[in-house]
């Protein structure tokens, strides 16, 4: 196994690479256009002294290498600062095929969409792309969480009162072309922005017509003849400037009213993380010690501590903003009734106990954070007997219809059902995040793969065939391999299963923008779980 801090500079390589985009000789032909990079825009367009909270850094990390690869998912987006005011910030990267939309850069506009609108902040479009990839427009184009989704949602968040404001910056094409329109402000960069329907060749073949691209629909026809655009601007910084003085001028909306005091570090010192998690994922640790490395002061306030010990729950302050958490203990425990748990399994009181508190949390406004190193719900006759599906069913039930906002970061492992009741992706987090530790499946990789062998073996021996010991291993590495592969953190991060892969280091800071985030959208909805099991 690696050790973390082996992790932890693999994490900072392939961010690196990463933020090459299309690669220098690329990058170099974009600016040579009088352009900023996706990246430059928004280190110029943020606070400065404030930085951009990135998710979807690994989106398409590793697909589509026969096409050359989508690095990033073609577009960088993140949470920032602009003119003091906390926005989505979404900036295309002309670099990676010309900005075109990839199945997975759809996805990840899609998901910063729902960023903006779970928390109610303004959103900002730096728009520089190509329109979709037309070799896999059947992946792109016509299904429900498909490229015309963005639209829709362009619609819907104009009618909730979510500012948008965009800004073309180069190519903006065919369906593409409604997304800055259907913003409140459209602004465009003479010489590089372009907005049309059809390029120009396209209008050759379709109606004959004669017509540069520039003239067709530049920032001058655009600006000065159609209305479509507000405003040209003679390059990117300009046009960045305006944007600040918009938001400059926005007003406050009401706040949701999550408790926040001043912040203090952890007593404990965080870097110790790195020595108390070990590599090895099947090790036992306990979680505690990881907890008071995270929390302000060090301060863990433990609910129901000596009852259903395989999860622990309990209140805290992160940067200041008061938090309920619900955590996996890793450590083998004792019960009050001498039953041994093992680490990383729910059992019934510990998901009963669960259950209570997040309703809790619920009922006196504290966001819930999920810290998950789960294996899955204890089984056998006992567990069956002692209604472990009841108690989880409960569990769940609590958690997916929590009404606070939840945030979730995957410390260790994250295994079929444990996900869920540990709100996975599927059950809305805000905000989700692996660090380098993590590793997301519906059961780990030695049980996968001998499960899938033992299904191998008897489809091999239904058709007459045996195999020898030799041939059984060979089988069983093959199994492994690919398995484990998609165990990987980066693996769920290119299919943006989760948001990001993070040195736990930055959980905090994650943590609290989520928070402030959140604080911009008020709790209108009431807290009902509807039928509990008991």
């Amino acid at each position: 196994m690696q050790n973390i801090q082996t992790l932890i500079e693999e994490l900072h390589q392939k961010t690196e690479q990463i933020k090459l985009g299309g690669g220098l000789k690329k990058i170099e032909s974009h600016k040579a256009k009088g352009k900023m990079t996706a990246r430059e825009r928004i280190e110029y367009l943020i606070d400065k002294e404030t930085e951009l909270t990135e998710f979807g850094v690994f989106a398409g990390d590793g697909m589509y290498e026969e096409d050359g690869g989508c690095p990033n998912g073609g577009v960088v987006c993140g949470i920032g600062y602009v003119s003091g005011k906390m926005c989505v910030i979404v900036s295309n990267d002309a670099t990676v095929k010309a900005g075109a939309w990839f199945p997975i850069t759809a996805k990840k506009n899609l998901r910063a969409q729902e960023i903006a609108m779970e928390n109610q902040l303004p959103i900002i479009y730096l728009v520089d792309s190509a329109g979709v990839y037309l070799p896999m427009q059947a992946e792109v184009f016509p299904d429900k969480e498909h490229f015309g989704r963005i639209f829709r949602n362009n619609a819907q968040m104009s009618s909730m009162g979510i500012p948008q404001v965009a800004a073309i910056m180069g190519s903006c094409v065919a369906g593409g072309a409604y997304l800055p329109i259907m913003s409140d402000y459209a602004l465009i960069v003479e010489g590089t922005g372009s907005v049309f329907l059809a390029g120009s060749y396209l209008v050759k073949s379709s109606i004959g017509e004669d017509v540069d691209n520039e003239t067709l629909g530049g920032a001058s026809t655009h600006s000065e003849i159609s209305g479509v655009t507000d405003n040209k601007f003679p390059d990117d910084k300009s046009c960045l400037d305006e944007i600040r003085k918009i938001f400059d001028k926005m007003g406050h909306n009401p706040r949701a009213g999550f408790d926040r005091k001043a912040a203090v570090l952890p007593k404990k010192d965080p870097k110790e993380i790195y020595q108390i998690l070990p590599a090895d994922r099947s090790k036992p640790y306990d979680m505690v010690e990881i907890i008071e490395r995270i929390v302000d002061n060090s301060e863990f306030d433990q609910y129901k501590k000596g009852y259903g010990q395989t999860l622990l729950c309990g209140l805290a302050r992160i940067d200041g903003w008061a938090v309920g958490i619900v955590a996996n203990q890793r450590k083998i425990v004792k019960s009050k009734k001498g039953e041994m748990q093992m680490g990383g399994v729910i059992y019934s009181d510990s998901a009963d106990k669960a259950a209570r508190f997040i309703m809790n949390c619920n009922q006196q406004k504290i966001p819930l954070v999920f810290l998950q190193d789960v294996t899955g719900f204890m089984v056998g006759s006992r567990s069956e007997h002692g209604g472990i599906i009841k108690d989880g069913a409960k569990m769940v039930n609590a958690m997916a219809n929590s009404v606070v906002p939840k945030f979730t970061f995957i410390v260790g492992n994250s295994y079929g059902a444990g996900n869920y009741a540990m709100c996975g992706k599927a059950y809305d987090p805000r905000l989700i995040y692996s660090w380098v530790t993590g590793q997301m499946a519906v059961m780990s990789g030695a049980s996968a793969a001998k499960t899938l062998l033992q299904i191998q073996q008897a489809t091999l021996k239904a058709k007459g065939i045996d195999i020898t010991t030799e041939k059984e291993q060979e089988l069983l590495n093959t199994i492994t391999d690919r398995y484990n592969s998609q165990l990987s953190p980066y693996y769920a991060a290119a299919n943006l299963w989760v948001d990001g892969v993070i040195d736990p280091l930055e959980t905090r800071k994650i943590i609290s923008a989520g928070i402030e985030a959140a604080n911009h959208a008020p709790i209108t909805r009431r807290y009902n779980v509807g039928v509990i099991q008991t």
